[in-house]
């Protein structure tokens, strides 16, 4: 992978989704993968996996919800109001998780501007499911402050964070693995370096994972996948 500007070290980013890897659930995750900076789920994975690994490796884990695994989504809305008695945030990093929500987000970690829109293509009314129209309304929402970045900060943002794929680009014919068109739009609009992206089961060693969409390499991040930025 390109690792940016001359004389600057490479930020190492683990990169995970969709299934609890062994190599990363286990006792050695701090040996092998300790000199991360970084971590980034993209869905469909347990809060306590994103929990054990913040643990084991000491590093920001920012993080997008799927389709499946959505026990603890709740604990992070906008809209939710406090219970009685609950120790963890609202909205943002939850202490008993150590990641940090960034779904209909643009936030900074580790001098990276990452955008995060989770969920899948709605096929059957499930939670976190959204039409083409919905999630283009949820681009729009966060285009103000892509338009900031830019005025200010020289670039939109680097990176895009989602479940489901683009549409044609490592997604699939049924309606539940169907990529959206407007994260196309996205990328051509806005030019991130990488959209990352998981959802997509990767059971044979012939399928890509990796991309190239204009300015973007889109990255299918199935299981683990260790990129340098």
């Amino acid at each position: 992978m390109p690792s940016g500007d001359s004389g600057k070290r490479p930020i190492k980013i683990l990169c995970v989704s969709d299934h609890v890897d062994p190599l990363v659930y286990s006792p050695l995750a701090a040996e092998r993968f300790g000199d991360v900076d970084l971590v980034i789920s993209a869905g469909d994975l347990s809060m306590k996996y994103l929990g054990f690994i913040s643990s084991m490796l000491n590093k920001p884990v920012v993080f997008v919800f799927g389709n499946h695994n959505l026990e603890h989504m709740h604990l992070f809305r906008k809209t939710r109001l406090p219970q009685i008695g609950e120790t963890c945030p609202v909205f943002g990093t939850d202490d008993r998780f150590g990641a940090t929500f960034a779904s209909d987000r643009v936030i900074r970690v580790n001098g990276l501007i990452i955008v995060g829109l989770g969920g899948s293509m709605r096929y059957n009314a499930g939670e976190n499911q959204y039409t083409e129209f919905q999630m283009m309304m949820r681009i729009l929402r966060l285009s103000p402050r892509l338009v900031f970045n830019r005025l200010f900060r020289g670039r939109y943002l680097d990176i895009l964070l989602t479940h489901a794929a683009p549409r044609g680009i490592h997604d699939r014919t049924d309606r539940c693995h169907l990529g959206f068109k407007s994260f196309r739009w996205f990328m051509r609009v806005f030019r991130p370096r990488y959209l990352l992206h998981g959802h997509i089961h990767l059971y044979d060693q012939r399928e890509p994972r990796l991309t190239r969409y204009f300015a973007t390499d889109v990255i299918n991040v199935y299981d683990h996948y260790l990129l340098e930025y």
